[in-house]
């Protein structure tokens, strides 16, 4: 299989990006969220995404070089739009001053609508707890077809709606991190799975009849089957609330028929960010954060494997990645593909 270290998979990402016509501080922050992705472990989110940017590009479904608008500016509240720019710059700006506002109030409310595929979502989490901030994002999908049921549906009529929480470390504690789709599996995974012949859980999915499937092909080939709701009624109750907050809260729009869908992808996302130390003393929180991981991650483990937090699987992902990168010969024909839309040979190796 293709092997590739971090460095040199950037580069390469960064001139396909710049070949596309992305400025070099774009390229250079796209790139670096994409592979960010990769070795966290979310190939979903990760550098294969180029095979749906590039072409969105050449289509105008995804703008070069946009900046955010301001259409929101009190105190803590923000409201930004970004015009179908490139969502990985649009969200990275955007929770700059998300940061800067939560530092002079306590808190930000910010609603960042119409971007184009913000990518995942841990990231801004990350760049949050890099600062010391407490972060919730809720995020919704729009100018896509549908993509997951409502429980008890087999009709698709939500995007993948992600939720992330995101703690800093406090003291001598590690940082948790929760990020996920409200669907069982991202739509990525099942691009992953598709391209590199492999199946996905059964039941994560559902054919165009409705029935349970383990095929990844039922969300690549007509007639389209479904993506189904976390636990059920309890992801299907998540995922709505996303499309709420995110699409509705925002102004930037739902997955309701009523709007024109393109077939890019276009965020939208809600996110709070809290300074910590307006709520709390820092020994308080690092005393209590520190008490609580231990008795969690010392509880009786179930199997083999010991009780580990939220964001432990990425940091794990990350270390044992950093030496290499791998791809199948299915997703790496797809790199090479995009790559070669923009004059952009793609070779593995160092």
């Amino acid at each position: 299989m293709p092997t590739i270290s971090p460095t040199a998979l950037t580069e390469l990402v960064t001139q396909t990006l710049a070949a596309a016509g992305s400025d070099a501080n774009e390229a250079a922050v796209v790139s670096d969220h994409l592979v960010r992705a990769n070795l966290a472990g979310h190939d979903s989110h990760g550098v294969g995404m180029l095979s749906n940017y590039l072409p969105g590009i050449l289509d105008g479904l995804l703008v070069v070089n946009q900046t955010a608008t301001t259409t929101l500016d009190s105190g803590p509240l923000l409201g930004v739009d970004g015009h179908r720019g490139f969502g990985q710059r649009i969200a990275k700006e955007t929770m700059e001053r998300g940061i800067e506002r939560a530092r002079a109030h306590g808190v930000a409310l910010i609603g960042l609508r119409r971007c184009h595929h913000v990518g995942r979502i841990g990231t801004y989490a990350e760049q949050c707890m890099d600062a010391g901030m407490i972060s919730l994002h809720f995020v919704n999908v729009q100018d896509h077809r549908g993509l997951v049921a409502a429980f008890r549906g087999k009709s698709a009529v939500f995007g993948t709606n992600p939720i992330c929480f995101g703690m800093p470390a406090m003291g001598d504690t590690r940082s948790v991190l929760l990020d996920m789709a409200t669907s069982q599996i991202a739509l990525g995974k099942t691009r992953v799975a598709y391209l590199g012949g492999k199946t996905v859980p059964h039941g994560a999915v559902i054919d165009a009849n409705g029935q349970l499937s383990d095929q990844p092909s039922v969300m690549w080939e007509e007639p389209y089957g479904a993506l189904t709701p976390l636990a059920e009624h309890k992801g299907y109750g998540l995922c709505l609330m996303c499309e709420i907050l995110a699409g509705v809260m925002t102004g930037g729009g739902t997955l309701a028929p009523h709007h024109e869908q393109r077939g890019g992808i276009i965020n939208n996302m809600l996110s709070i960010i809290i300074d910590p130390a307006r709520l709390a003393s820092a020994d308080y929180l690092a005393t209590e954060m520190r008490e609580l991981v231990a008795h969690v991650t010392g509880s009786a483990p179930a199997g083999d494997e010991p009780v580990i937090l939220p964001g432990d699987p990425e940091r794990t992902n990350t270390e044992q990645r950093s030496a290499g990168l791998f791809f199948d010969e299915g997703n790496w024909a797809s790199l090479v593909e995009a790559g070669a839309r923009v004059g952009v040979s793609w070779h593995a190796g160092t």
